[in-house]
């Protein structure tokens, strides 16, 4: 039977063309979308943003993906070899994919039945580094072949080579060769030697996996196995081999310190995320100047750190518990509100949990100054008399009564309120909560700045409610502040890359107090360092004031006090609930830090006196009785008192 070609030709071409229209189609969903590799060369990163102190140090640097380009010939022959020996022996050689390298791949995926082996070129991963994901997935590899070949076409193989020196992803935080060198090793990817070589050469495979600063038995390892390549196809002799196997791999100790002072930076970063977003802040190249002084920090730290060592050193002869033991401070410029040192903890690296801003914890005594602070707005003076003695309270009938105590057990009887808050009495601080109103007090603090949920009962006179140590200190400001409030603040301006302003803080400014009733605070505040509880704060010789405070059974020890420029707040405890031991008082604890602190900071700045507005005046007051007197007779104190 004879058949009529033209009945098997017309489906044939049929086939034909709707195959061809198949694979047209497919190729062009599977390109359509392909970068362009023409601008390859002139590829930039995401840039980095730098962090600066107010004095003109860089604390931190913020980014994504950090590299430091180096030029091919800068690169030692023996990284370049090896990891072309390692990566893809056959580089010099094919036109951006291995076929043979591909086979033998397939025929290992398909007997473990899942991607195992990936076969790609150096060519490949440069295409994928750059322009594509990581899944592994049939369509991204036929994306990234097809980049692979046009790369290729338009770049010689020293430059794809350099192109992927410099891109590479190398474990710890590194991209690119001269990052990785500076990592692992501290200096220039041009000084490292042959077993520094090998090291980073055999990263590419499993990078988080192999580095040194991860693993370093492992990375040995992987190096090892690079080294035998290396002396296999004839890159290095053997004694050169023998000599590198032999030798450890020795990191140069990296440790994640490239924030100074990163507390701070920590925080600056909230306000900073927030008010920019974290594409802009951490992709836009840009530099933020912050409040921070690096003098003052460094003063800070020091501090911390050795008030720390002698109360450490003190409770290990008690036989305490040491292992949670930490510190805190804040300084604050009283005028503005301006962070300028910050210590969240003993070491950021072992505990990134600040406790200068996040951590909640009784103040008690501390809190008393702003209880003295409504009533001297409510219209006391410091001269008032209240009575120190033993007293009780009852809610009702059935309850049992709160008998409050001082803290040294004994009582004065009447006492003027100068006195009573130099003194650190509780009796007279509840009783006089007791007469303004827990509630108006509670509201009172939050006005001023306290944040935390305060409980308005009684006992919020002795400090129960817990409160963060920035809040406390910043309500402290108020007093030297004349009254007003400021928010704290660790930005002063944000440029972009091109030195433009883009963003800096609003002031946040609040009237909350008289000025009249902030120096007579301010006042009393001076005496406990001239009559009370922070004797220990005469040795700066400078007008300073402030307020101990120490929780029961010695769980918290605190001193906040300022100057007329700054406020500082300082405390110390241990994570947990346990005691510092007993007598480890705020002023014993906390002031030596803060006086270490201060005498740093103080040393060469000029002699200021707390400023004293027209609505008040100075007298002459006798501290035993309250009786105000004109007269400079012996025993009696300056006072400052409201204009009639």
């Amino acid at each position: 039977m004879k058949v009529n070609r033209k009945y098997i030709t017309l489906p044939l071409l049929l086939v034909f063309g709707i195959s061809c229209g198949v694979l047209a189609g497919a190729f062009f969903g599977l390109t359509h979308d392909l970068p362009q590799i023409q601008a390859l060369k002139s590829y930039v990163p995401s840039a980095v943003t730098r962090i600066h102190s107010a004095d003109g140090v860089i604390l931190s640097e913020l980014f994504i993906e950090k590299r430091r380009p180096v030029n091919l010939d800068d690169i030692p022959h023996f990284l370049k070899a090896g990891l072309v020996a390692t990566e893809d022996r056959n580089f010099y050689r094919h036109s951006g994919i291995d076929l043979k390298g591909i086979l033998r791949a397939l025929i290992r995926d398909i007997q473990a039945r899942r991607f195992v082996e990936g076969a790609s070129t150096i060519t490949q991963q440069l295409a994928k580094t750059l322009f594509l994901t990581s899944s592994k997935t049939l369509s991204r590899k036929i994306k990234e072949a097809i980049l692979a070949f046009q790369i290729e076409r338009r770049y010689t193989k020293n430059e794809i080579l350099a192109l992927y020196l410099n891109q590479i992803y190398l474990g710890s935080g590194a991209y690119g060769v001269e990052s990785a060198a500076r990592i692992f090793f501290g200096k220039s990817v041009k000084h490292l030697n042959l077993p520094e070589c090998a090291l980073i050469a055999a990263m590419p495979k499993a990078p988080s996996r192999f580095s040194p600063l991860v693993n370093r038995g492992l990375a040995e390892k992987r190096r090892n196995i690079v080294l035998k390549q290396m002396f296999a196809t004839g890159i290095i002799q053997e004694k050169d081999y023998q000599d590198a196997l032999k030798t450890p791999v020795a990191t140069n100790g990296h440790k994640n310190t490239a924030s100074k002072s990163p507390y701070f930076v920590e925080h600056a970063k909230k306000e900073l995320e927030k008010n920019l977003g974290p594409y802009q802040l951490y992709k836009g190249g840009l530099n933020i100047y912050s409040t921070l002084s690096y003098k003052m920090q460094s003063a800070a730290e020091s501090a911390v750190q050795k008030g720390l060592a002698a109360l450490e050193s003190r409770m290990k002869r008690r036989g305490s518990p040491v292992s949670s033991l930490q510190a805190a401070l804040i300084a604050l410029q009283v005028d503005s509100g301006a962070i300028l040192a910050m210590v969240g903890g003993k070491d950021y690296f072992e505990s990134s949990y600040n406790r200068a801003t996040m951590a909640k914890r009784q103040p008690g005594s501390a809190f008393k100054p702003i209880i003295y602070a409504l009533a001297v707005e409510n219209g006391f003076s410091q001269n008032q008399m209240v009575l120190d003695a033993p007293v009780a309270f009852k809610n009702s009938p059935s309850q049992e009564a709160w008998q409050p105590q001082n803290f040294s057990r004994t009582y004065s009887g009447e006492i003027t309120f100068r006195t009573a808050l130099a003194k650190s009495k509780n009796i007279p601080a509840v009783r006089l909560i007791q007469m303004l109103g827990p509630s108006a007090v509670a509201q009172f603090a939050h006005t001023m700045g306290i944040s935390s949920v305060l409980s308005p009962e009684l006992s919020l006179a002795l400090g129960t409610a817990e409160v963060t140590l920035l809040d406390l200190t910043r309500t402290y400001s108020v007093f030297p502040n004349k009254g007003s409030a400021i928010k704290p603040f660790s930005i002063l301006a944000v440029d972009d890359s091109r030195g433009r302003t883009i963003w800096h803080p609003k002031t946040e400014k609040k009237v909350v107090m008289s000025e009249a009733g902030a120096a007579i605070v301010t006042d009393m505040l001076v005496a406990v360092v001239q009559e009370g509880t922070g004797r220990k704060a005469q040795m700066l010789h400078r007008p300073v004031a402030g307020k101990t405070g120490t929780t029961d059974d010695f769980r918290d020890a605190l001193f906040i006090g300022f100057s007329p420029e700054i406020t500082v707040g300082v405390w110390v405890g241990q994570d947990g609930s346990e005691s510092l031991g007993k007598g480890e008082t705020g002023a014993r604890a906390a002031l030596p830090i803060w006086t270490a602190f201060m005498s740093e900071v103080l040393e060469n700045r000029p002699y200021r006196y707390f400023g004293i507005p027209d609505s008040v005046s100075q007298t002459r007051m006798d501290p035993r009785t309250g009786i105000i007197t004109n007269d400079d007779i012996p025993g009696t104190v300056t006072i400052l008192v409201r204009k009639p």
